[in-house]
């Protein structure tokens, strides 16, 4: 008895030396790069891109306006909040507008960018959530070789 071997045209193979992945995602050894891949991650709905966006020492703040103050979570609850939002919208949009504020320090390899977003969480046409604001990042990475990591995200949005 023989094996037959066969492709499953619903799930096709990652060519890897297509040189596709390349010509998709952003190089984040540019700061421009990470906030290009932010938005395809969101995009796209894909958790291990947005996973590679962070730092492990990454934090998450955002300001709870009924309780009165400030939440920060780190990486793991960062990711489990995230996949939960990629699994229950139908879609999401996610637009970075102008630079608010940017510095880059090449000593300590460190980077400081406030940006103005949009953001859309569309659940179902009928329920589709606006989200304007800005967000405060620190980004940093080992050497001015090495890619950009997020490692501080405040969220300064209307939500």
């Amino acid at each position: 008895m023989g094996f037959v071997s066969c492709k499953n045209p619903f799930s096709p193979a990652v060519d890897f030396d297509s040189g596709e992945e390349s010509a998709v995602l952003a190089d984040m050894r540019d700061v421009a790069g990470v906030f290009q891949n932010l938005q395809t991650a969101y995009t796209t709905k894909d958790t291990l891109l947005y996973g590679k966006l962070l730092g492990a020492d990454f934090l998450f703040t955002y300001r709870d306006f009924d309780l009165g103050y400030d939440v920060t979570w780190g990486r793991a609850e960062e990711m489990r909040v995230t996949s939960s939002l990629f699994q229950n919208a139908e879609r999401l949009s996610l637009l970075f507008n102008n630079i608010l504020l940017s510095s880059e320090d090449t000593l300590t390899h460190t980077a400081q960018y406030a940006r103005a977003f949009n953001l859309v969480i569309i659940f179902n046409p009928s329920d589709v959530v606006r989200v304007d604001g800005r967000v405060n990042m620190q980004l940093s990475r080992l050497s001015a070789n090495d890619e950009w990591k997020i490692s501080r995200w405040i969220d300064e949005s209307n939500f």
